[in-house]
């Protein structure tokens, strides 16, 4: 009996990263999902309404919000650990630190601006939002970097 149970605390001792690696892998394309979500609603809601939606982006409270003028449209969501926003593309010129709060503007019928925001868990792994200015869709990808993984 001492042998199995040993053996059973073997393998789970084993099991036991590989598991909350590929549990942090899927928090990491759930979060990055829900920002892609959250933008492309915003967007949607400046086109369709004809609204200017401020969109902000807070990487020191690891949280979005959008809001339109007339405060009609208000949402925030909040990033869950143990994903982090880690930078917000392109990066500020006398940006004091990279937790500074980002604000953008979207217009209706408007070019939208370049964003892309870097998300990261806590072994390494990331992701990239990205906000095609072309397109003015939302996509989630892999880095390339962090693709070997």
């Amino acid at each position: 009996m001492l042998i199995v149970i040993t053996l059973m605390a073997l393998l789970a001792g084993l099991a036991y990263p590989s598991a909350t690696a590929g549990l942090d892998s899927i928090r990491l394309r759930t979060a990055s999902d829900q920002i892609v979500t959250f933008l492309n609603t915003a967007v949607e809601r400046a086109e369709r309404r004809q609204q200017v939606v401020e969109l902000r982006i807070a990487p020191g409270e690891n949280a979005l919000s959008a809001r339109s003028a007339d405060l009609s449209f208000d949402r925030k969501i909040r990033v869950e650990e143990p994903v982090r926003i880690v930078a917000v593309e392109p990066p500020l010129v006398n940006a004091i630190s990279t937790d500074e709060q980002r604000r953008y503007l979207i217009y209706p019928g408007g070019t939208l601006p370049r964003i892309a925001v870097d998300l990261q868990t806590r072994d390494g792994r990331k992701r990239q939002v990205m906000v095609d200015p072309v397109t003015g869709i939302p996509h989630a990808q892999t880095p390339p970097e962090d693709k070997q993984r």
